[in-house]
C-alpha cells in the first residue's frame, strides 16, 4: 500500500476508534428525546438523530442533517449507541427521532418486525447497499464458496463486526450454513472498528484475511479489496439505505420530514459525502466536511424543497 494511503487509512481507523470507544459508554436516554409535546412549544425545535458512529454511512448522513437542520432553527443532538438493537428500541419509545442510515429491507429486517408499529419510514436516500465477504486484491479467492479450501490460509477465522449488527446476524445465520463453513470457519465478532484494525495489519503485511463487509463503506475503496461472489445468494440482495424516524415524527415536523424524504444521493455524491467527513477532515471536523460537500452539492439541497 502507497504510504499515502497507509497514512490515511491509518488516521481514518484512529478517527473510528475514538468514536467507537466513546459509543461504547452511551444508551438509550430514557429522559426527554425532544420530540415535540405540544404545539407552539420550544421543544417543537429540537432533534435527536441516533446513530452507530463507527458504521460511517449513519455518521456522514447525521453530520449532513444536523447541519441542514440547524439552517432551519433546530437544536440538534447527535445521540451515539453501540449496536443497532437500542437504537431501534430507542426511536420505538421515542428517545431518538431520527436514524438517519438504517438498513430494514435485508439487514435489519429483524428489528423491523419487532418495531415497525413504532417507527415511520420516511423513505430511502440511497440504493444498491449491499453486505459483501471481502479479501484482499492479492488473495487467490473468488468465491464464498472456495473458503473452505483456505481455511488454514485464512487461519480458519471470519473477520466480522458487532455482534448486534445485521451483517454478523446474516453471517452466522445464512452464510455459514449455505457454504458449509461453521467446521472450518469460526465468526469473530467484535466491532467495525477491530475489524478495520485487523484488516489494515493483514494488508500491509501482504496476508490473507476475509472480513465481513458492506457498501457504501469508504474501507472499499481505502483498502485494497474486493468482495467475494456470493453464488447462492446467502448475503441477501442489495437494499435501501432508510431514514426512519419515531411514531408521530411526520405529523411533528412535517417539513422537515418531507426534506428527509426527498433527500437521494447517488454513488458518487454519497461517496464524496462519507470521503470527506471520515478522510479528509475527521473526527472533530465534521461540520467542515459537511460545508465543504454542500459547496459542490447545490443540487442534492435544492432538490430537498421539491
Amino acid at each position: 500500500m502507497p504510504k499515502k494511503m497507509t497514512k490515511r487509512v491509518g488516521s481514518a481507523v484512529a478517527a473510528v476508534l475514538s468514536l467507537s470507544l466513546l459509543a461504547a459508554g452511551c444508551g438509550s436516554d430514557d429522559g426527554d428525546s425532544g420530540a415535540a409535546k405540544d404545539g407552539g412549544s420550544s421543544a417543537d425545535k429540537s432533534i435527536t438523530l441516533g446513530i452507530i458512529p463507527s458504521w460511517t454511512d449513519g455518521l456522514s448522513t447525521a453530520y449532513l442533517w444536523k447541519d441542514l437542520l440547524e439552517e432551519e432553527g433546530y437544536e440538534v443532538t447527535i445521540q451515539e449507541l453501540a449496536d443497532a438493537a437500542p437504537l431501534y428500541a430507542g426511536l420505538a419509545k421515542g428517545d431518538i427521532d431520527v436514524y438517519p442510515s438504517a438498513w430494514p429491507e435485508v439487514t435489519h429486517q429483524s428489528y423491523m418486525k419487532k418495531y415497525a408499529d413504532d417507527i415511520e419510514d420516511l423513505g430511502a436516500y440511497y440504493d444498491g447497499a449491499k453486505l459483501t465477504f471481502a479479501v484482499p486484491e492479492y488473495t487467490d479467492i473468488d468465491s464464498i464458496a472456495d473458503l473452505p479450501d483456505h481455511a488454514d490460509d485464512l487461519g480458519g477465522k471470519i473477520i466480522g463486526i458487532e455482534p448486534g449488527a445485521g451483517l454478523t446476524e446474516t453471517t452466522k445465520s445464512s452464510v455459514m450454513p449455505a457454504y458449509g463453513l461453521e467446521d472450518d470457519f469460526q465468526l469473530v465478532e467484535s466491532s467495525t472498528t477491530a475489524m478495520l484494525a485487523q484488516l489494515k495489519k493483514a494488508t500491509d503485511a501482504e496476508k490473507d484475511i476475509v472480513v465481513t463487509l458492506w457498501r457504501p463503506f469508504w474501507a472499499n475503496s481505502a483498502f485494497p479489496v474486493r468482495d467475494l461472489e456470493d453464488p447462492e445468494g446467502a448475503l441477501g440482495e442489495a437494499e435501501g439505505l432508510h431514514e426512519l424516524a419515531r411514531e408521530g415524527f411526520g405529523e411533528d415536523h412535517p417539513e422537515i420530514a418531507e426534506m428527509m424524504s426527498n433527500l437521494k444521493l447517488d454513488d458518487a455524491q454519497y461517496g464524496a459525502l462519507e470521503d470527506l467527513v471520515v478522510n479528509e477532515f475527521g473526527q472533530g471536523k465534521e461540520a467542515e466536511a459537511v460545508a465543504a460537500w454542500k459547496k459542490d452539492h447545490q443540487d442534492v439541497l435544492d432538490s430537498l424543497r421539491g
